[in-house]
């Protein structure tokens, strides 16, 4: 019997079994782990499944999973952006369900939300630069374009400054601390989000480089997958899927070049789509699990052609993740 918990409600769940196909005896990718959801849907219709996931929390608490799974569950510690060096064995399908997780957000020590205070944190690993470091050291015009790029924040400018300003005073530490600072510059309206939503999606966003990790894990996912193989990904914001319906319209259709001029080559899609454009929650869904609201379904089936180059432009990333 495959243990269950209680704590995370997996998004689309029934639209992601129903676009897979037969489970049973198939190998399936749950790229994005978490508390395991997808994968123990995925195990009771007899799939044989792998998961990854690079936060240390998440493989720990997979032990139990791992032991009820009777050998078919294994759990790999590793950025879905590796996942073509870390799986052996070309799989039937690959499941992403991008961004932080229910079981992530809950944990304050964390620091991924502002509903609980806790360390200005956000990092998915204990690794590389904290949102801490971010707020307290970046310069102001490079704070901004994070707020504005990563988070669409429309006072982007004004709570950068306000934030140059405020940590030449007291330095920003926790999350608490700047969701205050941020609702006092910016009147809430009745009824909209938090004033700090977006600025708090930015910093997590680049902390942890979510959208060139999603553009490699696209690539590794079309260089692993068998042909006849399914990737689908569930996103949550404009700039995740984006990315996914970039990918998928890069791979879904020929592609002339000239290499040697006057000869003209082509090459063949290594994807065709499942369903035309997206799939969203049911009504049902979405009252039942708030998070599920903004969730977007995209797939396709991998075709017997060879893969494309992994060439990052064609996602026009608003930007890049880097060391200050």
């Amino acid at each position: 019997m495959i243990q269950t918990y209680n704590r995370h409600i997996p998004v689309m769940l029934d639209q992601i079994v129903a676009n897979l196909g037969d489970l049973d005896g198939a190998l399936i990718i749950d790229a994005t782990f978490g508390a395991g959801g997808y994968s123990r849907t995925f195990l009771r219709h007899g799939a044989r499944v792998i998961g990854l996931d690079h936060d240390p929390a998440v493989i720990r608490e997979a032990r139990p999973i791992i032991e009820s799974a009777n050998g078919r569950l294994e759990v790999i510690e590793a950025p879905f952006s590796h996942l073509d060096t870390v799986i052996q064995e070309a799989p039937d399908a690959v499941v992403f369900d991008i961004g932080v997780s229910s079981m992530q957000i809950d944990q304050a020590e964390r620091g991924f939300s502002f509903f609980k205070d806790g360390p200005l944190d956000m990092r998915m690993t204990a690794k590389g630069f904290t949102a801490a470091d971010v707020v307290n050291l970046m310069k102001t015009d490079d704070l901004a374009k994070i707020f504005a790029l990563l988070g669409e924040e429309r006072y982007a400018r004004r709570i950068a400054r306000m934030i140059e300003a405020r940590r030449q005073k007291k330095l920003f530490t926790h999350t608490g601390d700047l969701a205050e600072a941020i609702e006092k510059l910016v009147n809430r309206k009745p009824g909209s989000i938090h004033p700090a939503t977006r600025v708090f999606q930015a910093l997590r966003i680049y902390v942890n480089d979510e959208l060139n990790e999603l553009a490699r894990a696209l690539f590794a996912a079309e260089k692993i997958l068998k042909p006849g193989g399914r990737l689908l990904i569930v996103t949550f914001h404009s700039l995740e899927d984006r990315i996914v319906k970039r990918f998928f319209r890069d791979r879904s259709s020929i592609k002339a070049f000239s290499r040697h001029l006057p000869d003209v080559k082509t090459q063949p899609p290594s994807f065709m789509l499942l369903f035309r454009g997206i799939k969203v929650p049911k009504k049902e869904e979405i009252l039942n699990n708030s998070r599920a609201r903004s969730a977007k379904l995209r797939a396709g089936i991998r075709l017997d052609a060879p893969c494309y180059e992994s060439d990052l432009t064609i996602f026009e990333l608003p930007i890049t993740s880097t060391v200050f």
